[in-house]
């Protein structure tokens, strides 16, 4: 595919980074005049991704995360990478409400709000090895 436009950044797995690549994703896509809407989704979607990925992939450890976007089309593609801890069970973490985390409180919600706020999701991960959560969306 031949995108439009395209950015990548690489930042430590920190909670305070959250922000950061919420912020980016955000600056990113306004040439596409996205709706207030839009952009509260894609920001949302990216958050969830990143607090994912500092939680569970990285657990009590800091790594990287990379953040991979593309447009092209009206349609934004987003890839968060981590190098973490990995996913055993996809299809059971993508599970509404199911959490690995349940002594801190977690809502087992991230991929459900990824779902809800984008129009497609792919979660691609190895144990040992990392995860690569994959997304898009139209901006009407």
């Amino acid at each position: 595919m031949n995108y439009d436009n395209e950015m990548q950044i690489k930042f430590k797995s920190v909670s305070e980074n959250e922000a950061l690549a919420r912020t980016c994703a955000a600056a990113f896509i306004l040439p596409l005049n996205p709706t207030v809407s839009d952009l509260n989704d894609v920001k949302t979607a990216v958050c969830e991704a990143v607090t994912n990925a500092v939680i569970h992939g990285y657990e009590n450890m800091t790594g990287f995360i990379e953040m991979r976007i593309k447009t092209a089309d009206r349609t934004v593609y987003i890839e968060i990478e981590d190098k973490g801890a990995g996913i055993d069970d996809i299809k059971k973490a993508m599970t509404a409400l199911y959490t690995s985390k349940p002594e801190e409180e977690r809502s087992g919600m991230g991929f459900t709000v990824m779902e809800t706020f984008m129009d497609s999701i792919e979660v691609i991960s190895e144990k040992g090895k990392g995860t690569t959560v994959k997304m898009s969306k139209k901006i009407s």
